[in-house]
């Protein structure tokens, strides 16, 4: 996994600290949103898909530490967490640990090596996902790129399968149109109406000859896949 294709969750309340890890990570060709509190930081965590969470232990509302733990328990899906603490002790740590915490950079760290780690996250976690999904009737194979639905091939185009793949991954949280446009093209989006233009196509092959969608339109947030017996 290189790093233009990660997308990060940053839950900080120190403002400096905070544009000085969004400046550095957009740097890099990540995508990077950005929340001051732990109410907020777990809704978000929740509703969108995330690569790696970056946690400060101390926000304003809530401790870090029940921010992952809520997290941990409640999200459908491994998202990989790093803490960041100025608690160095022992005991900090493996609380940390014990709530779902993956890794730990303590203040002050080196933005390189936060990068570095985020990354080890992140390819770690793709390496322990399963490489063919399957969601209800459908089924899509990302190492061979073949998805079937009802045990039928589905022909798609590269990208309308890059799109699927997106979408299956994400399965059941939604995809924004600018989460899916850069990880389908990453540093080469395309012009606008082409995602709509796959959208329509994925959907006259994956939907159009089934008797139930499994692709849902959330105006104002994105798309998600929906197994036949949800919709």
């Amino acid at each position: 996994m290189s790093n233009k294709e990660l997308t990060v969750l940053l839950i900080e309340d120190n403002l400096i600290i905070a544009r000085q890890l969004c400046d550095f990570l957009m740097g890099v060709g990540w995508l990077v949103e950005h929340c001051v509190k732990g109410v907020q930081g777990v809704e978000l965590a929740l509703e969108q898909v995330y690569d790696v969470i970056i946690l400060d232990l101390n926000l304003p509302d809530m401790d870090g530490l029940q921010v992952c733990e809520r997290i941990k328990q409640q999200s459908l899906t491994h998202i990989p967490m790093l803490m960041l603490t100025a608690r160095d002790a022992f005991e900090d740590k493996a609380e940390g640990f014990g709530l779902g915490a993956d890794d730990y950079v303590t203040k002050p760290f080196e933005l390189r090596e936060l990068v570095l780690r985020c990354s080890a996250l992140a390819r770690r976690n793709l390496l322990h996902q399963n490489k063919s999904i399957k969601i209800g009737e459908l089924e899509v194979d990302r190492v061979q790129r073949i998805a079937k639905r009802s045990g039928q091939a589905l022909k798609l185009t590269k990208v309308s399968f890059d799109v699927l793949a997106v979408l299956a991954q994400a399965y059941p949280q939604p995809v924004t149109r600018s989460r899916l446009i850069h990880e389908v093209w990453g540093d080469n989006p395309p012009d606008s109406d082409a995602l709509r233009t796959h959208i329509f196509s994925l959907r006259s092959v994956l939907d159009k000859p089934f008797a139930s969608p499994m692709l849902t339109t959330l105006i104002n947030v994105g798309y998600k896949l929906e197994s036949p017996s949800e919709v």
